[in-house]
């Protein structure tokens, strides 16, 4: 059983209305300071063990940096010396209507971020919802909500939990649908499931179990369900930022883009391939911080 600890991230006497609110989608960044593949916690981080290129990973940041503020606010967390995926901030949190649930991360290497986002999302006002060192919990990297913002889907089998699924859809008073994730190249769900603003969800159904896979086609008719290959999903396909009509990824050495771009999406493909050695493409570099209401709409 979990026993539910929330952490006010203001004062008693305080209202809700004194939690964050934001006229513009808004996202939080890490800079790749200390960013490297010092560990292997992941299948992409197998052989690429310090190997991203230093100009190249700050090139590459500042590319998709630069883009993700066409389109939305960016506020910036600071890196730390230890915390080399720190830059992969989406991991550590799920954030919505000012309430942010703190990821638990399975392995050591990656729990010292934890107290570092923690006190940034405090000094900013939001209300934290803590989830115990037991129970893991990867944040948006195995937890998404629908376009609308009114569904939480949850992935559990590599990283996250299953027990946790209920007691972070708790923060908000949310329905909750988990997804069993079979393949360990697909560790969190943000690599293999992306619910896209139209309406649509991009997704990799080798990823996911049969039991899974049926919840995933209730809830999506298939018009509104895109499919990516094994090749596609391998280039972080799924891993995606979505702004309204816009689309951020890496690239895809396929039709993958246009094919959005013909559903009605804006879609920009950035060279990300340092990132890709740690695991993570453009949706792992950046916490949604605003609600899901302003994402779906247009920026």
């Amino acid at each position: 059983m979990i026993n539910t600890i929330c952490t006010p991230a203001i004062s008693p006497s305080s209202s809700f209305a004194s939690l964050p609110h934001f006229s513009r989608p808004t996202y939080l960044m890490c800079p790749p300071e200390w960013y490297d593949v010092n560990y292997v916690i992941n299948p992409w981080m197998a052989g690429n063990l310090h190997q991203p290129a230093r100009d190249t990973v700050f090139a590459q940041w500042k590319n998709l940096y630069q883009h993700l503020q066409q389109i939305a606010d960016v506020r910036l967390l600071h890196a730390r010396q230890g915390s080399p995926d720190m830059v992969f901030v989406a991991h550590a949190a799920l954030v919505q209507h000012g309430v942010a649930a703190v990821s638990s991360f399975t392995h050591p290497q990656r729990q010292t971020e934890e107290q570092h986002l923690r006190q940034w999302l405090r000094d900013a006002g939001f209300l934290l919802w803590e989830t115990p060192r037991e129970t893991a919990f990867e944040g948006e990297g195995d937890a998404l909500f629908d376009a609308n913002g009114g569904h939480l889907w949850a992935a559990h089998g590599v990283r996250t939990c299953l027990h946790s699924h209920r007691h972070v859809a708790d923060a908000w008073h949310t329905p909750v649908t988990s997804l069993h994730l079979l393949d360990p190249r697909f560790y969190h769900l943000d690599i293999c499931f992306a619910p896209l603003s139209g309406g649509h969800l991009l997704y990799f159904p080798g990823a996911f179990d049969v039991p899974s896979l049926a919840k995933i086609e209730a809830a999506y008719p298939a018009d509104k369900r895109i499919a990516v290959s094994e090749l596609e999903a391998t280039q972080f396909a799924c891993n995606v930022i979505n702004v309204g009509p816009n689309i951020i990824m890496g690239m895809v050495e396929t039709d993958l883009a246009e094919r959005l771009r013909g559903l009605g999406y804006k879609v920009a493909e950035l060279q990300l391939s340092e990132f890709e050695r740690g695991g993570g493409s453009a949706k792992s570099l950046a916490l949604r911080l605003s609600d899901m209401s302003l994402a779906s709409v247009s920026a």
